[in-house]
């Protein structure tokens, strides 16, 4: 139906028009451009550095709100980038800006998003599976931790509970938006690059030096460089919050690389992909993180099992023997020193010392079913209960902490977790047809397998982007099932109707 033309119309058009083809030389633009300008002027002189966000969230971040509620793959690439460069932000804003609430926004945002869809569609087969059943009990006993008569403080849980039980509802936010291979492909790529610009980062860190304002972040603390500072060389962690985190996130990209790799795709991108993947093991190095060196051949023994033929037995055979000359090699380099004594843990001084820690710990853990309260140890712990017992315990092991704040209830809950999902994950590995679908799953299969032994020794899944990627994998494990069966439903569907048309 055509639009009515009338006088008002006509009005409104000539006024867009002149405003459209005048631009600046209209009067009413030209006041409203003033206007603008001397609102912004005296934000900025009033408030400063704070009131020039403010403008600039009103400018940009109001419309990217209203986008991760309106367009989720927008919101969920937000989500993954931000989660990326959180920390890296942070190094150079003041400490008043709040910038961890932007995570816990798009987050929130990203959930409402859900539900109003879901409010229309009202579709809930998608997390009809074991793995979902769990993460609701992992993230229900998340909520009743709450309750802990045991805890010291409540608002260690609160603040705790932001990074540890809402994240885990991203996974129903992947699953349900993950639709299409097209979009778990781009997923894919958007995490490698983001993982290359990590990597360049640390490699600019080691062989250029710090940033100024990278620098001035690094030395503002003390207790930081006493513990970066190991053995006269400064531990490099990239654009991440630590050594730690940015080892294993480098690891993890090489697994990708490797997975990725092994799909049927041209041979100059495998070629891209092997010197990503070695790029990222060398900027590991910087870390000085001795857990992520067993984080590789661990995962490619899960590999070589997943895909047991002649080439992955050979692949195999060349790694490990090249994995052992590098831990007997005789070298005079610390990064290389540092990774040969990852392999014997009896040697070194901080394993024995977390040894011991456990072992005080231990009967704390029996003794309380339930913990002593999610958020209890830590930096949390440290803030809201500074004289309580288990501030003071550091629990490196991201295991050993689930003990200690949620007991060995907890503990039994989410080791199960793990299992589950690398149960569901190979089934459905040897289950998926088809050939692209089948080598992503392998993919998250190596990154949850890595994460799973990464989480011993260190604080695995309890840092940004670690977390996200975490779930985001588990995600795209269910979801490759999930495509892989509409699929197969496709063409069956496809073959009756030939059988009828025939017939």
């Amino acid at each position: 139906m055509q639009r009515e033309i009338t006088d008002y119309t006509k009005v409104n058009e000539t006024f867009g028009k002149k405003i459209l083809l005048q631009k600046l030389s209209n009067p009413l633009v030209l006041v409203f451009l003033a206007l603008v300008a001397l609102f912004i002027s005296v934000v900025v002189y009033k408030l400063g550095i704070i009131g020039a966000g403010g403008i600039i969230v009103i400018i940009i971040g109001l419309p990217a709100l209203a986008g991760i509620v309106a367009y989720p793959k927008f919101g969920i690439t937000v989500l993954i980038v931000v989660s990326f460069f959180i920390n890296y932000v942070s190094e150079f804003l003041p400490e008043q800006v709040p910038i961890g609430t932007l995570l816990d926004a798009i987050t929130y945002l990203l959930i409402l998003g859900f539900f109003i869809k879901q409010k229309s569609e009202n579709n809930w087969s998608y997390f009809k599976n074991p793995i979902s059943v769990l993460i609701i009990i992992w993230l229900a006993y998340n909520m009743v931790e709450v309750a802990n008569p045991a805890a010291s403080s409540v608002l260690a849980w609160v603040y705790t509970v932001r990074t540890v039980g809402f994240i885990m509802l991203m996974y129903f936010v992947f699953v349900y938006h993950i639709r299409t291979v097209g979009f778990i492909k781009y997923l894919l790529k958007l995490w490698l690059l983001l993982d290359v610009i990590a990597a360049i980062s640390a490699f600019q860190q080691e062989n250029f030096g710090f940033l100024p304002f990278e620098k001035k972040w690094l030395y503002s603390d003390p207790l930081r460089v006493g513990l970066l500072f190991i053995n006269g060389h400064m531990r490099k962690f990239g654009i991440f919050s630590d050594p730690v985190t940015f080892s294993y996130n480098m690891v993890i990209g090489s697994l990708l690389c490797i997975a990725l790799m092994m799909t049927n795709i041209t041979i100059r991108k495998k070629i891209i992909l092997g010197c990503i993947a070695m790029f990222f093991l060398t900027v590991m190095l910087y870390s000085g993180t001795r857990a992520a060196y067993v984080l590789l051949p661990a995962s490619l023994v899960i590999l070589a099992v997943l895909n047991f033929n002649r080439k992955v037995l050979i692949g195999t055979l060349i790694a490990g023997f090249m994995l052992a000359v590098l831990i007997v090699m005789p070298t005079s380099n610390p990064s290389i020193k540092r990774f040969q004594t990852a392999f014997s843990p009896s040697d070194d001084p901080s394993y024995n010392v977390r040894a011991e820690n456990q072992k005080k710990i231990k009967p704390f853990i029996l003794s309380h079913p339930i913990g002593g309260g999610l958020g209890s140890v830590g930096v949390w712990g440290r803030r809201f209960a500074p004289n309580s017992m288990l501030a003071k315990f550091p629990p490196d092991s991201g295991y050993v902490r689930v003990a200690v704040e949620m007991g060995w209830i907890g503990l039994i809950l989410f080791c199960t977790l793990f299992f589950v999902v690398l149960k569901n994950g190979i089934n459905f590995f040897f289950l998926i047809k088809n050939p692209r679908l089948k080598n992503y799953c392998m993919a998250m299969i190596l990154v949850i397998f890595a994460f799973n032994i990464g989480n011993f020794p260190q604080q695995a899944i309890v840092q940004y982007p670690s977390n996200i990627i975490f779930y985001l994998s588990i995600a795209i494990i269910v979801a490759c099932r999930r495509l892989d069966l509409e699929e197969q439903q496709t063409l069956m569907d496809g073959d009756k109707t030939t059988l009828t048309e025939m017939n």
